[in-house]
């Protein structure tokens, strides 16, 4: 099943735990040796492939160690400078989202709100 026909938070979790469990079996792992390799709990391991919530950096580790962390730049790519910004100043990406203030414009000057 995709992930994106998935439309609950539980569902996706159970699927990921699912998938989990394929990857560990295929590489030949018991949950507790995985467990060991990753510096976790046996019974966290065992909540994460039933798909139960973890802290994320839990999954990462498992990640790690079935040598799953490389996807995830499939799913998140580093971000990269669109061209109108090489155009404003060469490798630079922006920090923060900015919009234009017609809202204040048309309220007229700012007023400290006793006047009057």
């Amino acid at each position: 099943m995709k992930f994106q026909e998935l439309k609950h938070d539980q569902a996706l979790l159970q699927e990921l735990g699912r998938r989990l469990v394929q990857f560990r079996i295929d590489q030949n792992l018991t949950q507790a040796e995985l467990a060991k390799r990753a510096g976790v709990g046996k019974r966290t391991l065992e909540r994460l492939e039933t798909g139960e919530t973890t802290q994320t950096r839990t999954l990462f580790r498992i990640f790690r160690e079935l040598d799953l962390l490389g996807k995830i730049e499939m799913v998140l790519p580093e971000p990269t400078a669109r061209p109108s910004h090489a155009i404003k100043e060469a490798d630079a990406l922006p920090k923060r989202v900015t919009r234009k203030r017609t809202d204040q414009a048309k309220a007229g000057p700012w007023k400290w709100g006793d006047e009057p």
